[in-house]
């Protein structure tokens, strides 16, 4: 069975969130397309994401061994499971779809801390060579990410590179840890009235055929 991770980055009910409304009709079609994939959700609002203390790694980005973690606290072993748990559970995802707004020209702090949690030596990247460069490992299999993204200005693609510096950022810790697929699908200009908005999700809701049309994943 097919893995599909639906991430959520805001702390409004989702009929009133613009990412989230868009995100929701994306899963959907996927779904509706490829009924094959089981989904999960993770809502970064509500799950707990564990902040990274030096005592849980036993060098950068690596997780310490069974033996260290047992010499732990009960609390703080819980929180190292956890952030295993995290990276585990996007590992396995054939399709992740992560939904955010536009925050101070990036995203909500939450998507940080979890993007922190995943990117483990041994498990999402390694240290490869005489030169120890970083090097991801999920290019062993196909797999998409979709980054969907409500923002209350239309932004010109001339001004993408200074304004989407969130957006670009996910693109690019995506492929440094090995996913080559990655879409974006962006809700501009969800201004300050409703009118506005519903306008900003129903663009965005035309781009979701294509993009569905276009995932790449495994097929066996």
């Amino acid at each position: 069975m097919k893995k599909l991770l639906y991430i959520t980055v805001n702390s409004k009910p989702e009929t009133q969130s613009t990412c989230r409304t868009v995100g929701r009709a994306l899963v959907n079609e996927i779904q509706s397309v490829y009924p094959e994939f089981h989904l999960e959700e993770l809502d970064l609002y509500q799950e707990h994401i564990p902040r990274l203390e030096y005592q849980y790694f036993e060098s950068r980005n690596c997780m310490i061994h069974q033996e260290a973690l047992e010499q732990l606290p009960p609390k703080e072993q819980k929180e190292v499971h956890q952030i295993v748990k995290l990276c585990d559970q996007f590992k396995e995802a054939d399709v992740i779809v992560i939904a955010a707004p536009m925050w101070s020209l990036s995203f909500p702090a939450p998507l940080k801390e979890y993007i922190d949690c995943i990117v483990q030596v041994g498990r999402t990247i390694t240290f490869d060579g005489l030169l120890s460069m970083p090097k991801g490992l999920l290019n062993d299999k196909p797999r998409t990410v979709v980054y969907v993204q409500s923002s209350g200005a239309n932004v010109m693609w001339m001004m993408n590179p200074i304004l989407n510096k969130g957006l670009r950022y996910i693109e690019d810790i995506m492929k440094f840890m090995g996913i080559k697929k990655f879409e974006e699908l962006l809700a501009d200009g969800t201004g300050e009235t409703e009118e506005e908005r519903q306008k900003a999700i129903e663009q965005a809701k035309k781009k979701i055929p294509s993009i569905v049309k276009h995932l790449e994943f495994s097929k066996e």
